[in-house]
């Protein structure tokens, strides 16, 4: 596998090796070995898997406390997946980094805790899976605004549809320093 980072301390970007032919592929999509040796010294205690359709936004979510290290990869179709570093005092705060996953070029995406996630669907429809370090906790929950203009995210040109949860969504500005996580 080969691991690229990002300019934003911590997010990664993870092509596994896939061994193909005319029968089909296969590749190790974790090894808790593998990930560590790579620096994700993530524990996982939760896998989630969603199916959307063209579109669909999902996000912007992060817990606190309880924040949650996420690896996400796309098993069907095509999202832009986004992470919004939220950790109040780090040296990136606010900053954004994107990128396409999808079917064909199985890449992976991992977001460390601290983090908002969210992805656009820009195939008919997607099955996205992720692997969580930390439980779903609807009470420690937040929705940052999808298109803050503070963050500045440039989301493929689609027409999004937002659950309400995520209409209501809180510029980063408006958060209480206590309801972010806690930077570097």
């Amino acid at each position: 596998m080969e691991i690229k980072e990002t300019e934003i301390l911590g997010l990664k970007v993870i092509q596994p090796k896939i061994f193909g032919d005319s029968r089909g592929f296969f590749f190790e999509s974790y090894s808790a070995e593998r990930y560590r040796q790579a620096g994700i010294n993530a524990t996982f205690v939760q896998d989630n898997v969603s199916f959307s359709r063209r579109g669909i936004l999902r996000g912007l979510h992060f817990q606190n406390p309880g924040t949650q290290g996420k690896l996400v990869q796309v098993l069907q179709g095509e999202v832009f997946d986004v992470a919004v570093d939220v950790r109040f005092g780090s040296k990136t705060f606010g900053k954004w980094f994107g990128i396409f996953l999808n079917e064909e070029n199985k890449t992976q995406f991992w977001i460390p805790a601290g983090f908002a996630h969210g992805f656009m669907v820009t195939s008919e429809t997607a099955l996205f899976s992720y692997k969580c370090d930390a439980y779903y906790s609807p009470q420690t929950e937040y929705s940052l605004l999808w298109n803050d203009p503070d963050v500045g995210i440039a989301w493929p040109d689609i027409a999004p549809s937002l659950s309400a949860k995520d209409e209501k969504g809180l510029r980063l500005r408006d958060f209480e320093k206590t309801q972010l996580p806690r930077g570097d």
